[in-house]
């Protein structure tokens, strides 16, 4: 298999339409610092790219000819642990974003936005960051509001409290919940801060555990 530059970013992608293969195809060679190790069309193809490894990030789409793309990110992330997963799809239903992370994807591309940015996303999940399209982070949050059905024990969070303690309870990093809710990680420390003390806890999986026990958040099945 070709060397590269430890500086170069290694890109391998599961695509079938060809408009969008094209126009990613294109962003990638754009950039010096990326390079394109593989293409597959197909979950079949697919893979076997995933098998044959030899890339930092894959790009996969969901709905591929043979099947969904969830399983091969599922295998993907199983296979190769250090590996960054980013889904380009037309789809932002709420089963499929979750079903995606679930399966180990961390960041999220539209097809029907420019994929302009597409360098940049996959820079930004290689320093460890989640790049989320605006309507798929909605999407998200939509499935972050917190359910109280006691309204005393809904009052003992803030509704900003209680959807970041639902970010938390996900595994979303202080910059990570930043991005989604549009707010600086010291103000999500805070947040964290208050959390704790209202809950009387003294780390995430503590505030978790009580919160759910409270009945505050709701964890995924």
């Amino acid at each position: 298999m070709e060397k590269h530059p430890e500086n170069i970013i290694r890109v391998a992608v599961i695509e079938d339409d060809a408009a969008a293969l094209q126009r990613v195809s294109a962003a990638l060679a754009a950039d010096p610092g990326l390079v394109t190790t593989g293409i597959a069309r197909n979950v079949a193809a697919g893979r076997t790219l995933i098998d044959a490894g030899g890339f930092d990030v894959l790009l996969c789409d969901l709905g591929l000819p043979d099947g969904s793309g969830i399983p091969l990110i599922r295998y993907a992330a199983q296979k190769h642990k250090n590996i960054d997963i980013i889904v380009i799809t037309i789809f932002a239903e709420q089963s499929k974003v979750l079903d995606s992370i679930k399966a180990g994807a961390r960041g999220f591309l539209l097809k029907d936005e420019h994929f302009d940015k597409c360098a940049e996303s996959i820079r930004e999940v290689q320093r460890g960051g989640s790049p989320i399209s605006p309507s798929i982070a909605r999407q998200l949050l939509k499935e972050f509001q917190p359910t109280a059905p006691d309204a005393k024990l809904g009052e003992l969070l803030s509704k900003r409290e209680s959807e970041v303690l639902n970010l938390l309870a996900r595994g979303f990093s202080f910059i990570e919940i930043g991005d989604l809710l549009k707010i600086s990680r010291s103000t999500v420390a805070t947040y964290v801060k208050n959390i704790y003390q209202k809950l009387e806890v003294n780390s995430r999986s503590e505030a978790v555990f009580e919160a759910s026990s409270l009945g505050i958040i709701n964890m995924p099945h």
